[in-house]
């Protein structure tokens, strides 16, 4: 296991806050000192996600005002508590921000995914958005040697993807259906060919993310603002269709395409977090008896496969990421997603950039 080199540790470090929509501000507060069974993280990489694209707007409806963001993150542990024992100073790692009871019933039946008390860093509690971090070692998962900070920064969104496949149980052969092409669909569309889906096509209404789509491996991009789903669908399965639709656009049109097209009997996966109350037609989904399952974050083992897929060539990372901003231009970072939505895919904060 190779190790980093880490320096002395400040006794100040500079935070960011998110002190209102829109308004960012960075405050010099004390190095945390890490709890017995924590580690002090040196914050490398932060990935900018869809939700904290809402946060930005104000949109964001668990979320409130000032919150320090950053949960798709890199890092390098510089210093143990007394009693964290799982890792070494000088590995590389991520971090897994869900913050869950242990005491409900989801959590007491492994799917702390889905406590009732579930808070997430960066949303309902103190992000990494900061020099340093200290965090519980259970929720610390390692590199593998030869990962870039900036790949370890995506493995949580692609982690989400991970699990949203295993949503759907029989991948292996399967034809699959992805409707949108932003991060998460195109890391989808390579975690389900990673689990041995036969042909998968994807759709959207941008030429540019589709043919990025097509490029790492989706074997159909369908712009369906252009073409007839149901007219591609067949042409690209047959008659029978897919076996599998996931849903990561979250809109009306796309869940309307899903169920008015999927084949009787199979199964429409919703990934994407829907901005407002949907209207679909539940009539059309009961007459063709089909599952309408969802997908929400990840566990610890969906961590593992993401990182094992990576490892082994399966996944690419770097083709997703769009730009590199600095720490202080936080808020630049921001306003560039902004003027760029079509052409932008993930974007990452180089809170230390001296080394990938």
């Amino acid at each position: 296991m190779a190790l980093d080199k880490v320096g002395p540790i400040p006794a100040l470090m500079t935070q960011e806050v998110m002190t209102a929509p829109g308004q960012i501000s960075f405050r010099q507060i004390p190095v945390p000192e890490p709890g017995p069974d924590q580690v002090l993280v040196k914050i490398k990489r932060i990935g900018v996600c869809g939700s904290d694209i809402h946060v930005y707007h104000g949109t964001h409806p668990y979320t409130k005002y000032p919150v320090t963001q950053g949960h798709e993150v890199s890092g390098v542990i510089v210093k143990c508590g007394q009693y964290a024992s799982k890792f070494q100073v000088g590995q590389r790692v991520t971090i897994e921000p869900q913050v869950f009871c242990g005491r409900c019933y989801p959590c007491l039946h492994g799917k702390y995914n889905l406590c009732q008390n579930l808070k997430v860093m960066g949303f309902q509690t103190t992000g990494t958005a900061s020099d340093y971090f200290a965090v519980d070692e259970s929720k610390i998962t390692p590199l593998p040697d030869g990962m870039t900070y900036n790949e370890g920064a995506m493995i949580e969104p692609l982690a989400v993807t991970v699990h949203a496949a295993k949503r759907f149980p029989d991948l292996k052969g399967a034809k699959v259906v992805i409707f949108g092409c932003g991060p998460i669909g195109i890391l989808l569309m390579q975690s389900v060919k990673a689990f041995g889906a036969a042909k998968v096509m994807v759709t959207d209404v941008s030429d540019y993310r589709l043919q990025l789509a097509r490029s790492l491996g989706a074997d159909a991009a369908v712009n369906t603002s252009k073409e007839d789903f149901a007219t591609a669908l067949t042409e690209a399965f047959g008659p029978d269709k897919a076996d599998v639709m996931y849903d990561c656009a979250g809109n009306d049109i796309t869940m309307d395409q899903a169920i008015q097209n999927a084949r009787k009997g199979s199964t429409i996966v919703l990934v994407a977090v829907f901005g407002k109350r949907a209207s679909v037609d539940l009539a059309k989904l009961n007459d063709s008896e089909l599952d309408l399952n969802t997908s929400m974050m990840y566990r610890h083992e969906d961590y593992l496969d993401a990182l094992r897929f990576v490892s082994e060539g399966k996944i690419q990372l770097k083709p997703l990421m769009s730009q590199h901003f600095a720490f202080k231009d936080y808020l630049k970072a921001y306003q560039y997603i902004d003027a760029n939505r079509e052409s932008t895919m993930k974007v990452l904060i180089d809170v230390d950039p001296e080394e990938e």
